[in-house]
């Protein structure tokens, strides 16, 4: 194209970070190339150039230094998160989030580090695809910004030919419960409870209920409870409490949907009571307990969140760890004779957000 009204120089491709669009004159050579240092002395123009200026020169009093790399002041600048690595065909690689709890900050540090999202937190990672366990607010300071970072990714990976997909966590259960019921009083089992009461108990976050809308409830609302894929059955809590809700994946999740849909309190706090039990994978017989719901949901291996590490390895940190004695965790625990794998890295506890790739490396 011929550089017309309205039309820059002609461009070229540069492989800088962020694909900047670079004037062809920038990588031309000139006169000022072997510019002497700024305080050099400069010989005479007529020295510098005997047989006459180059072409387009325009000669000023002295001639114009460039100044070094080392004159100038150099900024530290945050590396690329490395790109996820694509199939050649067939669906793209997986990832798990373990449970979120608010923590947006931690969130977003920890898909850049996986290659999910670029810098400025849009989806980047094309085909693959990536699962999160539940439990997204409360307790942490921006569930809700979660739950929206969640959804917009669900729509960019879509588009991109992968997906970004949830699980209903016993948290989701409550913040609805918390909602729609608030102090209507409950039959707990152990005497009259709400769910409002509960929710607060919980971590609930003020700033959260104040910004939900009627359009996050309705995601919460259909949320998957179980789901396999490759080979793992992805759920969000510890329990073997799911065996209650139907002896298929579609027929847990149609149950859970229904109870949700009835809007009956009580039905939706048993639900929420059952959701939240733990450690049925831990103690003696817990490989048995896995392998209930393999054998009656298909997987070879458990994935979930709910319990964190630091409790399922008796190791037990404080919500403001300021002198860093916490739990360490430096990815997921595997445990149940290799059947289960946990993914809640206890970030409310000073422990860790975890993002991983399915397979383990382990």
């Amino acid at each position: 194209m011929t550089q017309g009204a309205g039309q820059g120089p002609e461009t070229e491709r540069t492989a800088t970070l962020r694909d900047f669009r670079v004037p062809a004159y920038v990588n031309e050579t000139g006169p000022y190339v072997d510019s002497t240092h700024p305080g050099d002395v400069v010989p005479p123009l007529d020295e510098a150039y005997p047989e006459g200026y180059p072409d387009g020169y325009t000669p000023t009093q002295r001639d114009l230094p460039v100044i070094n790399r080392g004159d100038t002041l150099q900024l530290p600048v945050e590396p690329a998160a490395a790109p996820v690595a694509q199939a050649a065909a067939g669906p793209g690689p997986l990832y798990v989030v373990g449970d979120v709890h608010g923590y947006f900050d931690e969130l977003i540090t920890a898909l850049r580090e996986q290659g999910l999202i670029d810098a400025d937190r849009h989806w980047c990672a094309g085909t693959a695809r990536l699962w999160f366990l539940g439990d997204f607010t409360d307790r942490g300071p921006d569930g809700i910004g979660v739950i929206d970072l969640v959804m917009r990714l669900s729509a960019e990976a879509a588009a991109a030919g992968g997906y970004c997909k949830a699980l209903m966590g016993n948290h989701e259960l409550l913040l609805l419960g918390a909602k729609r019921f608030g102090d209507t009083p409950v039959n707990s089992g152990a005497g009259t409870a709400t769910f409002q009461a509960a929710w607060l108990l919980n971590g609930g976050q003020k700033t959260d209920m104040d910004r939900l809308q009627d359009h996050h409830l309705q995601w919460m609302a259909r949320l998957d409870a179980v789901e396999e894929v490759d080979g793992y059955l992805l759920v969000h809590s510890d329990t073997t409490a799911y065996l209650d809700y139907g002896d298929s994946i579609e027929a847990v999740n149609d149950t859970v949907r229904e109870t949700i849909t009835r809007n009956d309190a009580d039905e939706v706090w048993d639900l929420f009571r059952k959701f939240t039990k733990r450690f049925s994978f831990r103690d003696e017989g817990g490989a048995d307990a896995v392998r209930s719901l393999l054998d009656t949901y298909g997987g070879t291996r458990i994935v979930h969140g709910h319990s964190p590490i630091p409790y399922l390895l008796g190791e037990v940190g404080s919500e403001d760890d300021e002198e860093g004695t916490g739990p360490v965790v430096t990815g997921p625990h595997i445990y149940a004779d290799g059947l289960a794998i946990a993914m809640d890295g206890g970030v409310t506890m000073a422990g860790k957000l975890l993002v991983r790739q399915l397979p383990l490396d382990n």
